[in-house]
């Protein structure tokens, strides 16, 4: 959520940063705002220039004026917590002097009791947001230098914040800091970027060093230093990002969406490159820091995740019952965190996150150390504060995803938990004839995911079809109930048609009382087991005169539509089903005219509660 933006060196800063706003949109955002460390006229001090604007970074840009020079600034995306979107509460935010400017993301729990003491110290406030506080506690600091000013204030904060600083009696540095909220430095000739993505910094250095939740850093244009909130210096190693700049771009694509549902056969060629080990019919994941006894002493696993996550986590502990006849479950991190849950000592926790960053994930991983837990994580960015603070885990390799709907991602981190299970059958039961049987159709889903988008012109018809229903309903049974749980979620987020997923199971139980001709109903049916239960449940629609859209791997005759998948193992089968609803939602809200890329109310990477 939200997106920071910092520069010190010798280029012109204002051009800079609002290019590094433009490639923090996909993170979702409702104001922008930018402020620079004006040149200071001769024997005076230097001045702090601002500009903000309600709605996008384009608004914002429109507003800078043809003079704003300056050699240092930072700059933000704001995504509303405190406060209605609006210009006074866009991000940087000044002290009365304007002497100190701040950029936050996070929450400040206990704003409204350090405002009411600020207040009846006589501080005006120009904004309704919890960062405000927090500019002008640095502000009334007495400490001589500004990183001990930073650190005074944050003393007195509650809650998460990734934070830029600029003061005008320090002109010559930007002082950081990260608690739970991503801080990355840039590392130039010269000059110093700091970012709350690397997407702001690959254009300009692939160098980076990711802070660590309790750091803080100074740059200076030559030089940068870390150290942590009590001011212990930290050793620091710069490392490379693994993308270059092409890689968030749209590649010819209207949309970041429908690049990266393209992207997905080569993503998951990726996932399986060098992993997979024919001598014995199972794979290497030299990651998970985890041997064969430790392997065969876990008695259970338990998978943690948000939304999309959540959802992959729900097919990952299928396939890891299936194929490593471990009981594995997968429950909201949000959830789990708060209910006092007993922490087994054979139990093996998972924690799934796209960016590696989310905060209710995090915070789960962090309770679950504390308990003395062994975690591993299952991200897709390299270096993220999950993937350091995990015992071990898989990188999912999907690349940038920039769409805030996870597509590719989700395929891939799917995929990850198939190499995981089959890891974890071969060491305990699983034989080398289904070890031999699971790899080879790993081996084909990525021609099978070619030969799904090549239909996505019958797909884009279909979507007409169902493009102004107010409602629709999602159904499957066990392998296919997460893969309607994704799709529904999927619909929502991208073209705001309320949906909801349920078992097929479960229609009779009540759901059947809202099948009606307006309510569409998007069945998975797979050729398995369950195949004839799946087809009772569509006979149950139809009698209610209940439209049908089935995605399987044959035609329904009980369906108005049905979009057929090519056939993989049974284990598999939810990989390739979910592919098509990726399309079905893309193409539906391309038809009602959404903003693809950025929906309403919807953040990319969720750093706050």
């Amino acid at each position: 959520m939200c997106g920071i933006v910092g520069y010190i060196g010798k280029r012109d800063v204002a051009p800079l940063l609002l290019e590094g706003l433009q490639r923090l949109e996909y993170r979702g955002y409702d104001s922008a705002g930018i402020v620079i460390t004006g040149k200071p006229a001769a024997g005076k001090a230097a001045a702090l220039r601002m500009v903000k604007a309600k709605g996008r970074v384009r608004e914002l840009e429109a507003r800078v004026p043809k003079r704003f020079a300056g050699t240092t600034g930072i700059a933000h995306t704001r995504w509303a917590t405190h406060g209605a979107p609006s210009d006074h509460n866009a991000h940087p935010h000044l002290d009365g002097e304007g002497k100190v400017a701040v950029v936050h993301n996070g929450i400040i729990d206990n704003a409204s009791e350090l405002r009411a003491k600020l207040e009846a110290d006589g501080v005006v406030f120009a904004s309704e947001t919890d960062t405000e506080v927090l500019t002008h506690l640095i502000a009334r600091s007495q400490a001589e230098t500004l990183e001990e000013k930073v650190r005074q204030a944050l003393r007195l904060i509650e809650g998460t914040y990734g934070i830029a600083v600029l003061h005008a009696d320090f002109a010559d540095r930007i002082v950081v800091a990260r608690n739970g909220s991503p801080v990355v430095l840039g590392i130039g000739e010269k000059e110093m970027f700091v970012a709350s993505d690397v997407a702001a910094l690959v254009s300009h250095t692939r160098q980076v060093v990711t802070l660590d939740d309790g750091e803080m850093a100074t740059l200076k244009a030559d030089d940068f230093r870390t150290y942590t909130t009590e001011g212990s210096r930290t050793s620091a190693t710069p490392t490379t990002v693994e993308w270059e700049a092409e890689s968030y771009d749209m590649g010819g694509h209207d949309t970041y969406m429908h690049k990266e549902i393209s992207e997905q056969p080569e993503a998951v060629d990726r996932v399986l490159r060098g992993r997979i080990d024919d001598r014995f019919s199972t794979v290497h994941l030299g990651g998970l820091n985890l041997d064969a006894r430790e392997a065969r002493g876990v008695r259970r696993i338990k998978i943690l995740g948000c939304g999309t996550s959540y959802h992959a986590g729900m097919i990952g502990a299928q396939l890891i019952e299936e194929l490593a006849r471990i009981p594995a479950d997968a429950e909201p991190a949000s959830e789990f965190r708060y209910r006092n849950p007993v922490v087994d000592p054979d139990t093996l926790y998972v924690a799934v996150s796209q960016s590696g960053e989310t905060y209710d994930v995090l915070a789960a991983v962090q309770e679950l150390k504390r308990k003395g837990a062994r975690v591993l994580g299952i991200v897709n960015v390299v270096g993220s504060a999950i993937a350091r603070e995990t015992d071990g885990g898989v990188y999912v390799h999907a690349g940038p995803e920039v769409c805030v709907v996870s597509t590719k991602c989700f395929t891939n981190t799917v995929v990850s938990f198939a190499l995981l299970a089959l890891h974890l059958g071969r060491i305990r039961d699983l034989s080398v004839a289904d070890g031999k049987r699971i790899i080879a159709g790993l081996r084909k889903l990525p021609a099978q995911i070619t030969e799904i988008l090549a239909t996505e012109g019958d797909i884009e018809k279909l979507a007409g079809e169902y493009a102004h229903s107010r409602s629709m309903m999602f159904i499957g049974r066990v392998r296919g109930y997460p893969v309607a749980r994704e799709a529904s979620l999927k619909l929502k987020e991208v073209s705001y048609i309320h949906a909801e997923a349920y078992p097929a199971s479960e229609l009779k139980h009540g759901p059947l009382a809202l099948i009606e001709p307006a309510m569409p109903t998007v069945a998975v049916v797979p050729d398995d087991d369950l195949l004839e239960k799946n087809r009772a449940a569509l006979e149950e629609i139809k009698a209610r005169d209940g439209r049908i859209l089935a995605v399987a791997h044959q035609p329904q005759e009980k369906a108005d539509h049905t979009i057929v998948v090519p056939k993989n193992e049974t284990e598999l089968d939810p990989i390739l089903l979910g592919i098509p609803l990726q399309l079905l939602a893309y193409h539906t809200a391309l038809a009602l005219g959404r903003d693809i890329d950025k929906p309403r109310n919807l953040a990319k990477s969720v750093t706050v509660e």
